[in-house]
């Protein structure tokens, strides 16, 4: 019987221990149905100051000691904690990169010497793996954070922490996955000298970008392979439009570009056992869906009414999720008798715009600006009908939570909304949304009027939120596909 595939997973975030987005719930669930697969899988990720040891159930493995890095002596010890699940989670404690307020930036400024912390990182991930003597089969890399790590081992590098050149080191492969190519990790070029790669590797274009020094640039073009997290979009970031400066790497990547569409974790968006809606229900029984409803209209002190449908929006307040568009034709929308609950932070200007709906409309709109999870699951439960009609989206997770949950998203045709949401067609009775293709506020109306026209037919509008909670946007799959992946690097390359 063959050796079961030994995965590193290398992240800057995952839940439940750090969350900025939707990478950290990739993270903290691919793990675990990748192990139920039979891989054998350690993950490796910071420890910021919010990870409490006591809280997560962490034990120190590795004693405090100094580091050389950077032209500092850096201090850092090492935690570990093993989950039920069966996957080894181990955390780089350094409380001089990683104590802080914030993860990755104040604001909209990111830390100046970011590209020391996640150097840091990766060469901190890398020694951990030698000093354990478990030699991964496949490092899995996601993002700019960890994307240096594909360029330490397809170079000969060392440094006071690392030195690839080892033979321990020899014939691991990397993956790394491209959660959204926006965020690349740029510095300046003076920063390459905490990375430890050879300066020939920025005269030659490899890390060069515009100047600066690209992380992931690097990782783009050393990795194994490389992935985005839906098939859409894995075909928009080899376009200029979507590319991101990186459509000329990423077009030279082509054949080594796989697009993989993001599960949902079941456990915790599941409308039969969600313990943070007051009512559960399933596709042979929504009653529970009208008590949720109720419940959210309550809570966001809006009148109940049978006949209006509610929409739900959550996510950042910023122009890439649409709200470019939301603000050109808020009125239009609300023209065609609807209410809206909306749940997020972001822009301010997105924040100003959406206070002056409400107190257009206070009766109709309800708004949250900030982040709370138990509304967020109290939304996806209660609304009728989900708005995320994003410019760009890798993949998007609540679109999947809100087909689970009965509620009909109405979306922008782009990256993996468009492979999850099919548009309805009222003559053939098939789809299980609404999507508009063209990025235009005509567009956008026109899906939201199309949803609305439909709603007041009860029996197609159940037939409808059942075709959605129908389908199965588990982990398993998306893992299978990925275990496919690590198998064909490791046997082939």
């Amino acid at each position: 019987m063959p050796s079961p595939i030994r995965v590193l997973m290398v992240t800057p975030e995952a839940v439940p221990f750090a969350k900025t987005g939707g990478l950290a719930d990739v993270a903290g669930a691919l793990p675990v149905a990748l192990a139920s697969l039979g891989c054998e899988v350690r993950a490796v990720m910071p420890r910021y100051r919010q990870i409490d040891a006591r809280a997560f159930g962490l034990e120190q493995i590795m004693p405090r000691e100094v580091q050389q890095f950077a032209g500092a002596e850096i201090e850092r010890d090492i935690w570990h904690r093993k989950t039920s699940d069966g996957v080894d989670w181990y955390f780089v404690n350094a409380p001089a990169y990683y104590h802080r307020e914030y993860f990755y930036s104040v604001g909209n400024t990111d830390y100046e010497d970011n590209a020391e912390r996640f150097a840091f990182f990766v060469q901190q991930a890398l020694q951990l793996v030698k000093r354990l003597q478990w030699k991964p089969d496949v490092i899995h890399c996601h993002d700019w954070q960890t994307a240096l790590i594909p360029a330490y081992l397809r170079n000969a590098v060392k440094t006071p922490m690392i030195d690839t050149r080892h033979p321990f080191y020899a014939g691991v492969k990397t993956l790394l996955t491209i959660h959204n190519l926006a965020y690349h990790g740029q510095f300046p070029k003076e920063k390459l000298s905490p990375t430890g790669l050879d300066r020939d590797l920025y005269d030659n274009g490899d890390l060069e970008f515009w100047g600066k020094i690209n992380y992931l640039k690097a990782g783009l073009l050393y990795a194994n392979q490389l992935n985005t997290v839906s098939r859409t979009y894995a075909k928009e970031i080899q376009t200029e439009e979507y590319g991101c400066g990186l459509d000329g790497v990423l077009r030279k990547r082509a054949k080594d570009l796989v697009g993989i569409l993001n599960g949902i974790d079941t456990t915790v968006w599941n409308p039969q056992t969600d313990d943070a809606i007051p009512a559960n229900y399933h596709v042979d029984d929504l009653r529970g869906k009208v008590q949720c409803k109720r419940a959210l209209l309550r809570s966001q002190e809006l009148e109940l009414r049978a006949e209006t449908p509610l929409i739900g929006i959550v996510g950042r307040l910023v122009a890439q999720k649409g709200f470019d568009l939301i603000e050109r034709v808020f009125d239009d929308i609300m023209a065609l008798g609807v209410q809206i609950v909306v749940l997020g932070t972001g822009d301010p200007v997105y924040h100003t715009m959406l206070e002056k709906m409400r107190d257009r409309y206070p009766d109709r709109v309800a708004l949250n600006l900030t982040f709370n999870n138990s509304l967020a699951h109290l939304i996806e439960a209660g609304a009728d009908m989900f708005l995320m009609p994003s410019r760009f989206e890798p993949c998007g997770l609540n679109q999947m939570y809100s087909l689970a949950y009965g509620t009909v998203p109405i979306v922008h045709a782009t990256g993996g909304l468009a492979d999850t949401v099919r548009d309805y067609d009222s003559s053939a009775g098939n789809g299980n949304g609404f999507v508009f293709t063209k990025y235009e506020p005509t567009a956008l109306v026109d899906a939201v009027r199309r949803a609305v026209s439909v709603y007041p037919d009860r029996g197609r509008w159940l037939e409808l939120m059942r075709t959605g909670m129908r389908e199965d946007y588990s982990w398993r799959h998306s893992a299978e596909q990925y275990r496919d992946v690590y198998e064909e690097m490791v046997t082939v390359w």
